[in-house]
């Protein structure tokens, strides 16, 4: 019996790696880009102030549930908002960044797309934050709501006047939510496992977290499911290949087997 095997002539489909000095100057330099363009975009104090009343407003007009609902249940025990605002403070970049390493080596193809879709986000959302500055509702009196970064901690930004490191006036749409919602949306594309449709807890707890601590209106993620829905219809996701469909489906060929074909077809 000969037991050898010949590899399936279809993995000439699999998707090669982009050059990886190239995709970390790349996503160094759009996260720059991102980094200046907020701050371009700060410094608009009484129009962010007039954007966020008028936000407010439409909320209630349109019977949203109150972002103060959501505060209500972190504001049990201080415990709950501290871990509210850990998350805020620390989940954002590295979810997002160890999202696109794990495409990268192991689905290249979902990997290109994920990248494109969420730089096309990002460029549209510094294009609304320096149109529409908007406060956050825990600036604003009128919401009756918390500062939970502030009281229980910890708090990413210092005071407005002085913040040179972000800005706090970019609020709508929120990419903490449209980043979270993409990973969520990626690894559901690029995964065949049953429970992947449990990643979309990401998002979930994401969006709890943005507006229980009072740094997002429910509009803002609203905001970011639009572009990110816009930027999906726009960039076409792959087609599955060997590395997208897993290696289950892929059988061995018996080397004898397609030798006995080739000398039956000759006769």
């Amino acid at each position: 019996m000969n037991a050898r095997t010949e590899p399936d002539p279809a993995g000439a489909d699999a998707v090669a790696r982009p050059p990886l000095v190239r995709e970390l100057l790349l996503v160094t330099g759009l996260f720059l880009v991102y980094k200046l363009g907020r701050q371009l975009a700060a410094g608009h104090t009484g129009e962010a102030f007039r954007d966020a009343h008028r936000v407010w407003d439409l909320e209630r007009a349109v019977r949203l549930p109150g972002e103060g609902t959501v505060q209500s249940l972190l504001l049990h025990g201080d415990t709950v908002a501290h871990l509210a605002n850990l998350y805020y403070a620390t989940v954002h970049f590295p979810a997002t960044a160890a999202f696109l390493v794990w495409l990268y080596l192991r689905r290249p193809a979902h990997y290109v797309w994920a990248r494109r879709v969420l730089a096309a986000v990002t460029a549209a959302a510094l294009v609304l934050h320096l149109a529409f500055p908007l406060a956050p509702p825990r600036m604003l009196a009128a919401t009756g709501l918390v500062d939970t970064g502030r009281v229980y901690g910890p708090s990413v930004y210092g005071p407005p006047a002085t913040d040179t490191l972000s800005n706090q006036f970019a609020a709508m749409p929120s990419l903490h939510f449209g980043w979270a919602l993409m990973v969520g949306v990626g690894l559901i594309a690029a995964t065949r496992a049953r429970w992947r449709w449990l990643w979309l807890l990401h998002p979930l707890v994401t969006l709890l977290v943005i507006v229980g601590t009072a740094n997002h209106y429910w509009l803002d993620a609203v905001a970011a499911t639009a572009l990110l829905g816009l930027a999906l219809a726009v960039v076409h996701r792959p087609r599955r290949t060997l590395t997208t469909a897993g290696r289950a489906q892929r059988k061995p060929v018996p080397a004898r087997a397609q030798d006995m074909t080739l000398a039956g077809a000759g006769r």
